[in-house]
C-alpha cells in the first residue's frame, strides 16, 4: 500500500473518548475527518467513570444525552466504604451528586448515574463516522498548507489540518518537540482489574473503599450488576480469591476478564497547538484521577477546537481563530491539574462534607466550579464554591442556563452557532437573535460552544464582526 495517498480536512491520530467526541463535534459542524486509532478495537476496559454535567451538556447538543443516560447506571450512593462490600455501610455513604433537580439550576444536564467509559465510548462510536481500528499514525510532517502523515499501514494522508487524541505518551507531541509542566508520575503503581461477578440484588453504588487488609482497594461499578473494576495496590496481580475477600463472599463465581497496570500523572503540554497540529485530551494533558477531571477536560478541548476548525474550514473565519485554542485551553489545563493534584494530596477536599473553609485556605476550587465555572480570558472567578455565581453572563464563560419552553434550555438556543440573547425585542444582527422573557443578563453574544463572546448594550455588530473573523 506504499505510495496511496489520501486526502481529508482533518486527521485525527487516536480513537479513545476524547478521539472519538472530537469526531462525532466534527461531524455535527459538517466536518468529516479521518480517525486512526492503533488499537485494534475499542478498550473494553473502562479508565474512567465519570461524566460530567458540563460533558453532558455537550452530548446534549450533538443528540446524545439520552444515549449516555441509557448506558449510565442508575444509582442512589455514590462512594460507600466497608471492610467488605458485604459489610459496608450504605447510610453513611456519599450521596450520589444527582439526587435532586434543584440541585442543579445551573444546567439543563441530567445524568441518572454513572457511565464507566467502555460503555461511553460505545455510544460515541454510533456518530463518529468511520473509524480505522489497528492503524496508528508513524510520522508526519506540516508546510503551510497542511500536514503530511504516514500511517502504519504505509498509507500516506494528507491533511489540513491533525488533532493528536493519542494519549499521555502521545507520539505526535513527542514528534512536535512539545515540553511538560507538572510533577509527572505520582504515587505508587496501580492494578486494575475487571472482572464478572453477579452481585444482584446490592443496592446500586458507584465506588466502595474495601480496607480488608488481605485485600484492599477500590470496587468501582461498571453496569451495576455484573461487571466491575478492582483499584488496588497489593504488589501482586489480583487473584479471584482476592475480589472474593473484598467482596465478603467467599462462594460468589469471579471471572477476571482484563488486567492493567498504570500510575497517576500530572503532566500538562507546553504547547496545545504547533502550526498546523493540535493536541487533545491525555495527549495535551494528565491529570490525576480523583474529581473525574481528565477525560472532562478532554472533551471539553475537543467542543473548543471542533467549531473553531470547522468554521476555518469553511472560510467563515480567519486562521488565526485557531490561535485561541492553546490560549484558552492550555489555562484550563493547568488549573485542572492544580486542583486535582490538591486532591491527590488530601481526598477529604473532594469526599469531605461541609469543606468550603478547607478547600479555600488550602486553595481548591469546588469540583462544580472546576468542571463548568472556569473562564476564558483570565477573568477572575466571583466564587470558588458556587458555580451558579459563575455563570452570570460574564464574558468569557459559559452562557446562563434558563428555561425558555418546556424543556428547552437557553443552551439549546445557541444551536451551535453564534447567536445573541436579549431581553430587548429591538435587538438586531447578522446572526439569530433569541428574544428571552425575564432575561436578566442583559445582550449577550454567544459562541457557537456557549460561551459569552461579549456584553453591552451597544456596538453589537462590531463586536460580531470582531469575534467571528478571527481577529
Amino acid at each position: 500500500m506504499n505510495g496511496h495517498t489520501v486526502s481529508t480536512d482533518v486527521l485525527i491520530a487516536g480513537g479513545g473518548s476524547v478521539g472519538l467526541m472530537l469526531a462525532v463535534l466534527l461531524r455535527h459542524h459538517g466536518v468529516k475527518p479521518r480517525v486512526v486509532e492503533e488499537k485494534p478495537e475499542l478498550s473494553h476496559h473502562p479508565r474512567a467513570n465519570g461524566i460530567g454535567l458540563r460533558s453532558v451538556e455537550i452530548l446534549r447538543e450533538v443528540g446524545l444525552e439520552q444515549a449516555v443516560n441509557e448506558a449510565a447506571v442508575d444509582l442512589r450512593a455514590g462512594k460507600i466504604r466497608g471492610r467488605t462490600l458485604a459489610e459496608a455501610d450504605f447510610t453513611e455513604g456519599v450521596a450520589w451528586k444527582t439526587r435532586g433537580e434543584a440541585e442543579f439550576t445551573y444546567t439543563p444536564a441530567r445524568i441518572r448515574g454513572t457511565c464507566a467509559q467502555n460503555r461511553f465510548d460505545r455510544v460515541l462510536i454510533t456518530k463518529a463516522g468511520d473509524v480505522e481500528f489497528g492503524v496508528a499514525l508513524d510520522s508526519f510532517e506540516q508546510d503551510s498548507d497542511g500536514v503530511t502523515a504516514t500511517l502504519s499501514d504505509g498509507r500516506v494522508v494528507r491533511a489540513r489540518y491533525l488533532v493528536a487524541a493519542d494519549g499521555v505518551r502521545s507520539r505526535v507531541r513527542q514528534i512536535l518537540g512539545v515540553g511538560l509542566t507538572g510533577p509527572g508520575v505520582l504515587g505508587q503503581e496501580t492494578t486494575s482489574v475487571l472482572f464478572r461477578a453477579d452481585l444482584r440484588p446490592r443496592k446500586p453504588f458507584a465506588m466502595c473503599d474495601i480496607e480488608h487488609p488481605d485485600a484492599p482497594g477500590l470496587l468501582v461499578t461498571v453496569d451495576g450488576q455484573r461487571e466491575w473494576v478492582f483499584l488496588t495496590r497489593l504488589g501482586t496481580e489480583p487473584t479471584p480469591e482476592h475480589i472474593r475477600t473484598a467482596l465478603g463472599d467467599p462462594s460468589i463465581e469471579v471471572e477476571i476478564r482484563s488486567v492493567l497496570t498504570f500510575r497517576g500523572r500530572g503532566q500538562v503540554a507546553d504547547r496545545l497547538s504547533v502550526g498546523r497540529v493540535f493536541l487533545v485530551g491525555d495527549a495535551a494533558h494528565a491529570i490525576p484521577p480523583l474529581g473525574a477531571f481528565g477525560l472532562n477536560t478532554g472533551i471539553a478541548d475537543a467542543h473548543n477546537l471542533a467549531w473553531k476548525l470547522a468554521h476555518v474550514l469553511r472560510g467563515e473565519a480567519e486562521p488565526e481563530l485557531l490561535e485561541t485554542y492553546h490560549a484558552e485551553r492550555h489555562p484550563v489545563a493547568l488549573m485542572t491539574m492544580e486542583q486535582a493534584l490538591l486532591r491527590f494530596n488530601d481526598p477529604s477536599l473532594h469526599w469531605g462534607q461541609d469543606m468550603a473553609e478547607a478547600r479555600k485556605a488550602a486553595g481548591a476550587i469546588n469540583a462544580p466550579v472546576v468542571h463548568m465555572g472556569y473562564r476564558y480570558g483570565g477573568a477572575e472567578l466571583p466564587s470558588t464554591e458556587d458555580v451558579a455565581l459563575d455563570l452570570d453572563g460574564s464574558p468569557g464563560s459559559r452562557l446562563p442556563h434558563m428555561w425558555v419552553a418546556d424543556g428547552v434550555s437557553t443552551l439549546d438556543l445557541v444551536g451551535s452557532q453564534w447567536c445573541v440573547l436579549t431581553a430587548d425585542p429591538g435587538v438586531a444582527a447578522d446572526v439569530p437573535v433569541h428574544v428571552v422573557d425575564g432575561w436578566p443578563y442583559g445582550t449577550l453574544l454567544v459562541r457557537p460552544d456557549g460561551f459569552v463572546a461579549w456584553r453591552g448594550e451597544e456596538g453589537l455588530a462590531e463586536a460580531l464582526r470582531r469575534c467571528t473573523s478571527g481577529a
